[in-house]
Formats: C-alpha cells, structure tokens, sequence
C-alpha cells in the first residue's frame, strides 16, 4: 500500500529497486568525496616525491584545516539536503524552498570567515597541529596559499548534497572531478615543469576548487525541483536552527576528526623524539597514513550520503521497509570494500606508503608498522559513518550525534593521550583499531534499537 502510494506519488525514491538507487546516487557520490579527497592526496604525492618527507609532515599539520572547512560543509550541506528531502516526501514544497536558499547563504558566509580566521592565524594554527621547527616554514608556505580556496571548497562539498538531493547526482559528480582533474594537471606543471615546490602544489588545488565551485553555482540557476530565486537567498533563523539540528552530527563527526588529527601529530612529535625515530619522521608518516585514511573515509561516507535522499524520502513518507532495507543493503556493500582495504594494507604495506615518495628505512619500517596496527581494524570501518548518516538521514538527531562523539571523541582521543604516557611511541598506533572495534559494536546495538522501534512504527502505520 504504501508503495503504491509512492508510485502515485511519481517519485523513483518510494518505489524503484534499493540497490538500483543506492547505484545510482551512491556511486557518484562516492567518486565525488574521493575527488574532493584527491586534491590533498594528489598534493601529498607530488610533494613527497618532490619536496621530500618535511614536505609530508608540511601537509599533515596543515591537513585540520582542510577537516574543519568540511565540517561546516557537511554541516550546511547535509543538513539542508536533509530537510530537503524529508519535506518534500512530506509534500511541503514552499518549506524545502526556504531551506535550499537558507543553506546557500549559510555556504558563502561561512566560507569567507573560515577564510578570513585561517588566513590572519594561520601560525600559531600550524604550531597547534603539531608543526615541528622543520616543517614549519613550508607549512607556512602551503597554508597561506591554500586558505584562499577553503570557501570555493566549502561552497563546492556542500552544494555536493544538495545538487544529490535535488535528483543530480551525476553533475554533483562532475563538478568535483573537473577540478580534480584539473589539479593534478596543474601539480605536474607547476611543480615538475615550473619547479615551483610546495607553493606550486598549494596554487593547483585553489585553481581547481575554483573551477569545482563555478560549476555548482551555475547549477543553481537550473536547480530541477524549483526555480531558486534571488528573493530565496536569506538566511532566517528558523531555518538555520533545522539545518543544524539534521547537520549537527555529520558536523561533530569532522570537528572531531580535526580534533584526533590534532591530539596525534603532537602525541607523534612528543613521543616520536624520544624514540629512534625522531618528531619529524612519525609526522610525516602520520601525514601519510590519514591521506590513505581520508580514501577509506571518502568511500564510505560516499556510500553514506548517497543513501541519504533514499531514506529521508521514505521515512517523510512513512514507508519504513524501504528504510531498512536501504541501510542492510548498504552495510553489505560497505563491508565488502572495508574487507578488500583490509588486505590491501596488510599485505602491501610498504609499496601502498611508497606511492607518497621515499625515505630512510626507519621511515618505512615505520610506515608498515603504522599502516597494519593503526589501520587493522578497517575491515568494519564503513559501518559507523553509513549509521550516522542513516539517523541523520532519518531525522534520529540525538542517536546520529552519540554515534559521532562515540569511535573520535569517547574512545580515540583518551586511548591517544593515556597509552603513550605506560607504553611509548608504539602504543598509540593501537588506540586506532581498539577504538574502531568499539564504534562499530556500539553502531550495530543502536541500529538494532532503532529497527524493532521502526517494526512498532510500521505495525500502527498500517493499522
């Protein structure tokens, strides 16, 4: 019944096939987030062959910067696609339309005071990351470049969901894999050609986030739902108070990944100097291991975010089957790429950390060292995101935001600060997967709640 409801309604989100759909807006979403990912991976690539292993730790400490920018992206950008959908499978269509002009205004403000705040404390920033004495100065160099695009990345990552909840999946695409594309051309000419250096790798990225950006304004003028009207761009209040509220989760999730990001580099440059290895090469590898880390992430909240149009529309129109059928298809997907990473990175740890560029052999062997202890437990890493975004997703605000406190900030950040004071250096690789094992034994008890809570829903539904 209620899927023919959906199919009077005209939408392909109430009746067509779960992994037809989860395809279609997942796949492009998640080619999207590993674009948007490429351009630091591309930039490490290039500067660890060329610059060397400072290079890396320069990218590193800069690379919370990046964390934070996405955080208020998946914050305005999740959260209006989210309400988005919810009211327009609700059929409150004037409701969507102030939010969709809300969330673009929220996209250019926050985007230049992000810009403005980096740009003025760029240094004492960096020295909160972790920057050592020697990677200081090309952090310094990479940074004052790069902040200059933090509101075309912000404005592009955002408009991200929304051009996906609008039914465009595949031109949210596009947008991000021109710039990227882009970028890497321009890496190769500014760097091997222009020999430019780091600077070289700092100006691509702000060219081809600019290209991404211009892109997704433009689709704005041919938005599929509705005509988006200059009258719509205002920020009210009450509007921003319900993207919030739906983006507040995603929000947490990145902040604190900044956060962990920060609380490693200088666990790494503290404990790192008193072992063989020295504060700058486990800052350097750190750099690594999170551009590694950032392409499990970018699949997984891909996958995530691809889901989300799926369920919002259902749960707005009650067709709770649908809604779990869309989170147990996709955790099946998620865990076979989270499998196949996992033997990727246990098996060819040295030649997976060697595409970065080269180093001493305590460099290396501790690059293995970190790759397979801190990434072992990657084989369930897609299931806590895909279930933030599931809650999110289906307005389940304060669920979504335990979740998100729980894998970064509950269990990781006391794990990184109490193991290394006992056992040293070593011990903090072990914080990542312990902390990985009890996110996902939490995710799968809050998702079981939360379906028999969903059977009772659909039992009065019907009735």
């Amino acid at each position: 019944m209620k899927d023919m409801t959906a199919r009077t309604n005209g939408n392909p989100l109430g009746y067509e096939p779960i992994l037809g759909l989860i395809g279609r807006f997942a796949i492009p979403s998640i080619i999207s987030m590993l674009v948007a990912s490429a351009y630091n991976i591309t930039d490490q690539i290039f500067i660890g062959h060329l610059v060397g292993m400072l290079g890396n730790g320069a990218t590193n400490v800069a690379f919370p910067v990046v964390t934070f920018t996405t955080a208020f992206a998946q914050l305005i950008g999740v959260g209006t696609a989210a309400n988005f959908n919810i009211n327009m499978g609700a059929k409150k269509e004037e409701e969507a339309k102030h939010f969709i002009g809300t969330g673009i205004s929220l996209m250019s403000v926050i985007g230049l005071f992000i810009f403005c705040t980096v740009f003025v404390l760029k240094r004492p920033i960096l020295l909160s990351c972790g920057a050592t004495e020697n990677v200081l100065p090309l952090a310094m160099a990479y940074l004052s470049i790069t902040a200059i695009g933090l509101p075309f990345q912000l404005f592009t990552t955002a408009s991200s969901s929304l051009i996906r909840a609008d039914g465009s999946p595949t031109y949210s695409m596009i947008c991000n894999i021109t710039g990227a594309i882009l970028n890497i051309f321009l890496d190769w000419l500014f760097m091997f050609l222009f020999g430019w250096g780091i600077q070289g790798a700092a100006i691509a990225t702000v060219v081809g986030q600019v290209i991404s950006f211009l892109l997704c304004a433009i689709y704005y003028f041919k938005f599929k739902t509705f005509q988006i009207t200059r009258g719509m761009l205002s920020i009210e209040w009450h509007y921003v108070k319900q993207i919030v509220k739906l983006g507040t989760s995603n929000f947490i999730n990145h902040t604190i990944m900044m956060l962990v990001n920060i609380v490693l580099n200088n666990s790494l440059k503290i404990y790192g100097a008193m072992s063989i290895y020295g504060s700058d090469t486990p800052l350097a590898v750190s750099g690594v291991i999170a551009k590694l880390n950032s392409i499990l992430t970018a699949v997984s909240v891909g996958l995530a975010q691809g889901c989300q149009p799926i369920l919002g529309f259902n749960m707005g129109a009650k067709n709770y089957s649908r809604v779990k059928e869309t989170y147990k298809k996709a955790v099946s997907i998620a865990l076979a790429i989270s499998i196949l990473t996992f033997v990727l990175f246990q098996g060819f740890p040295r030649q997976i950390t060697g595409i970065f560029g080269g180093g001493s052999d305590l460099y290396f062997q501790f690059a293995e060292q970190y790759l397979r202890i801190y990434m072992f437990m990657v084989c369930v890493f897609g299931i806590q995101p895909l279930t933030i975004n599931y809650f999110t997703g289906t307005g389940n605000v304060k669920q979504g935001i335990i979740l998100t406190l729980s894998r970064q900030g509950a269990f990781l950040i006391p794990l990184l600060l109490i193991l290394p004071r006992f056992l040293g250096l070593t011990s903090i690789l072990y914080a990542g997967p312990i902390a990985d094992f009890m996110a996902c034994l939490l995710s799968l008890i809050m998702i079981t709640i939360n379906f028999r809570k969903m059977d009772m829903m659909q039992t009065l539904w019907k009735h």
